[in-house]
């Protein structure tokens, strides 16, 4: 079971990532842009306009707006599928690889910085079961 203290600490590495990505010179995605980026990047299967709209549980206009704003970046390309001329095939770039690999390493940092940890909360009572915590 993920206590509060865990969750907080999650939220603070989202946080801390989230800032970081902020505050340096590149691409401000919004939560959905960086929701589609991130499903592209990481899922092992070809993704398509129709199958990133059922996946996350949004329009279709939706996913297009933020594939849009991807490409600007360069993060991701669309192409056409050979199999169904219908389909769109989101396909992944230089550029997208090297923003996810910075994108680790800013995630890497900041859960370094707040230490996750699994000791014992202070001053509780243990009861048997020991508490995950969030350090700062």
């Amino acid at each position: 079971m993920i206590t509060n203290e865990v969750s907080d600490g999650l939220a603070g590495i989202l946080r801390t990532a989230i800032v970081e990505l902020v505050r340096r010179d590149g691409p401000d995605l919004s939560a959905r842009q960086l929701g589609v980026f991130l499903t592209c990047y990481l899922e092992t299967d070809a993704q398509t306009v129709r199958g990133l709209a059922a996946q996350l549980g949004v329009s279709k206009p939706a996913i297009t707006r933020a594939l849009d704003r991807l490409s600007e970046f360069d993060l991701v390309r669309r192409k056409t599928d050979p199999l169904d001329r219908r389909s769109v095939l989101v396909q992944r770039t230089a550029t997208g690889m090297a923003f996810l690999r910075e994108m680790r390493t800013i995630l890497r940092d900041a859960a370094s910085t707040l230490r996750i940890t699994a000791e014992p909360a202070p001053n509780r009572s243990r009861t048997g079961s020991e508490s995950v915590r969030a350090t700062h």
